[in-house]
């Protein structure tokens, strides 16, 4: 009788503990799937970036004559109705050794640039893309040039320069020479840096934000160490990041970017 009276009284314990368990599941679940409302509350959850924009933005493509010639991407700032405005600034996007104007606008920058009113122009440097090479870019003034002869045949007067990479052959020449066709610098961990005296460096008086991937130890970390000898600098260093950053944190980019461009004048 006692070994019958223990096994219905396991019995029992084990049927009332699948009931709490049945009745209790529902809220365990949700309250793991949900962020809890202190959290919110106390600022811990991220602040969403800026998304792409929901306003349909024409990319329009063209190619300037010349040696060589040079492709390019453009798209046109646009209010919240989708109708064009006058740009608040105009952006020149170059790009890196495996990349393209198109990468700007499969990402979407160039989009999310017009929407916030800016007019983004990317074009395809000599031998990439849709710009054929030329023999005649072997120094530093030749790339000036070519980056000149581009602003001025699209009524670019002052530009916000973005350089990634292997674009730093051209933006950062142009930087120290044609600093007048500036009014802000984006470089992301370009080549080039190490050509410079700090004195040169702190001649320049354009406003720069400095980008690279925290993972970028090599180039990366080069050209921040270098680039911070610019006296109007702030730095945009991208957690978890490669040396494309951009490609790797995109929406953090933007973020950057968006906040950049909203303090020039």
């Amino acid at each position: 009788m006692n070994f019958l009276r223990n096994r219905l009284v396991i019995l029992g314990l084990v049927l009332l503990a699948t009931l709490l368990l049945y009745l209790l599941l529902p809220s365990i679940r949700q309250g793991s799937m949900e962020p809890s409302l202190d959290a919110q509350r106390m600022g811990l959850m991220a602040t969403p970036p800026p998304q792409i924009p929901t306003i349909n933005v024409t990319i329009r493509t063209g190619q300037l004559p010349g040696d060589p010639p040079l492709f390019f991407r453009e798209a046109l700032p646009v209010d919240g109705a989708g109708r064009q405005i006058l740009p608040r600034l105009q952006v020149v996007l170059l790009h890196g050794q495996a990349f393209t104007s198109k990468t700007w606008e499969e990402l979407g920058t160039m989009a999310l640039l017009a929407t916030n009113g800016y007019q983004a122009l990317a074009m395809d440097l000599p031998g990439y893309g849709k710009s054929p090479d030329s023999e005649g870019l072997k120094t530093d003034q030749n790339r000036v040039d070519l980056l000149s002869r581009f602003m001025e045949s699209l009524g670019v007067r002052t530009a916000v320069l973005v350089s990634p990479s292997m674009s730093g052959h051209y933006s950062i020449p142009f930087l120290m020479k044609n600093t007048a066709q500036l009014q802000g610098f984006i470089p992301i961990a370009p080549v080039g840096t190490r050509s410079y005296t700090p004195q040169q460096y702190q001649n320049i008086q354009i406003p720069t934000l400095i980008v690279f991937g925290a993972l970028d130890t090599n180039l990366g970390a080069q050209s921040h160490k270098n680039l911070i000898q610019l006296p109007h600098h702030s730095v945009l260093k991208l957690e978890g990041a490669r040396h494309a950053c951009y490609m790797d944190k995109t929406r953090e980019f933007h973020q950057g970017l968006m906040d950049f461009l909203g303090k020039l004048k």
